[in-house]
Formats: structure tokens, sequence, C-alpha cells
């Protein structure tokens, strides 16, 4: 049986930990969410716990939990910065981080410290190598 070959968006940029940042905007923030393999992995998303706007993150420190019918996993910030909005909509609809990870299920978006740790960041190219 072959495995359905996860969803990863060129566009973007990855973590070892299967979170997922969009390139930094003009105003200067990424959106940050768990990949297809992850929100795969996990099944069934029940519960997703997210930091509150201006909370002041680590890079791979915790920023909250992802609760699935499986398991409860840490969500690892993928640079140090500052949180500018989280995807309140999870609230009342965390199975959208299931239907729609790089779409409606993004988790929150973040003010990175400095730009060089965003272009650290794995390409979809290296990030699909760790997957294979």
């Amino acid at each position: 049986e072959i495995a359905a070959m996860s969803n990863v968006p060129a566009e973007l940029l990855y973590t070892s930990d299967h979170e997922w940042v969009s390139p930094l905007s003009a105003e200067g923030t990424v959106r940050v969410g768990i990949t297809d393999h992850a929100q795969d992995a996990l099944g069934d998303v029940v519960y997703v716990d997210l930091p509150s706007v201006g909370d002041s993150l680590d890079a791979e420190g915790s920023f909250g939990e992802i609760e699935s019918t499986k398991s409860v996993s840490d969500l690892l910030s993928p640079v140090a910065g500052e949180v500018v909005a989280v995807n309140e909509a999870l609230a009342d609809d965390p199975a959208q981080v299931n239907s729609d990870p790089y779409g409606e299920g993004w988790l929150i978006e973040l003010r990175p410290e400095s730009a060089d740790d965003v272009a650290k960041l794995l390409s979809a190219e290296a990030y699909q190598a760790e997957l294979d």
C-alpha cells in the first residue's frame, strides 16, 4: 500500500516539527500552522490551545497544545517573536486544522524578532526530504 503523498506547498517554509511558516509579509509578520503530514498523523483534532496576542515566544518554545482523539502534542514556535494574531475560529471548529491545514486551519501570526530566523527554516523540498 502506497502512502498518500502529503501536500507540501512550495511557497511555504517548514520546520522539522511539522509546522509551516508563510514567508514574511510586507508588515513583517508570518503565519504559522501545522502541516498536512502533522494533521494526518494526529488524527481528528478536537481542541487547540493557543497563546494570547502580545505573548512573546522563544524559538522551539511551546506556544500551546493541539489535542486529537489520539494524543496531545506541544506546538513549538518556529522562530522567536511576538504573537500578533491567533485563529479564534479554531475554538469553535478545531477540525479546520484537519480539513484545511494551510488555509482556514492556521494557528497564529507572529512578528519574528529576526528575519534571519525565518530565512533558516526548511524549504518545501528540504521538508519533503525529511518525510521521505
